[in-house]
């Protein structure tokens, strides 16, 4: 259980503290980060990285704030942090900046956590990193071009064609919780 003596040991650089505090946040830490991440061995190093942020600025954290917001902004971050690094390395996809967003039902309503979270993943980084933002974490397109140092128009179509994405790989392949067991 997180207590004022634990953050007070962590303030300290105490390993045994550091030890305990990320243990009891690392479950959640990684279901932020699995959602940014490619696969959970990508997931594991920001969960790392975050955790390198969280000991590292510890006695920033405000007490009258909540513990668990504070540490999913580090996550979030962390996650936007390496997705900035990756997309050095990798060729950003040419996109046309005026697409119009389509109001359409909420396709993914009928999928479990997991599949979705699957179905994520396989998105490009640019994708996956702007469906997140906004459709998980309520970031406005705005803050997400600021945030990303793209045009609002890129972080609109990249949400735009991470959800033609995801509509494709539903059609495709039904989710293991949508497929009927044959006995």
């Amino acid at each position: 259980m997180l207590t004022p003596e634990l953050i007070k040991g962590c303030v300290k650089k105490d390993r045994k503290s550091q030890k305990e505090l990320y243990k009891l946040y690392y479950g959640y830490s990684m279901r932020i980060c699995l959602r940014y991440a490619k696969c959970k061995d990508e997931a594991v190093e920001m969960v790392n990285d975050g955790f390198m942020k969280v000991f590292t600025h510890i006695d920033r954290y405000e007490k009258d704030r909540s513990f668990n917001a504070w540490i999913s902004t580090i996550m979030i971050n962390t996650s936007i942090d390496y997705y900035r690094k990756r997309i050095k390395r990798i060729q950003m996809e040419e996109l046309n900046a005026n697409h119009e967003l389509e109001d359409s039902g909420n396709i993914l309503s009928h999928l479990n956590y997991n599949d979705l979270i699957n179905m994520v993943q396989r998105l490009s980084y640019a994708y996956r990193t702007v469906f997140n933002l906004f459709v998980i974490d309520g970031y406005s397109h705005e803050e997400i071009a600021e945030t990303l140092a793209i045009s609002v128009g890129t972080s609109k179509s990249n949400l735009f064609k991470a959800r033609e994405n995801l509509k494709k790989m539903l059609m495709e392949e039904p989710s293991p919780s949508q497929q009927k067991v044959n006995y």
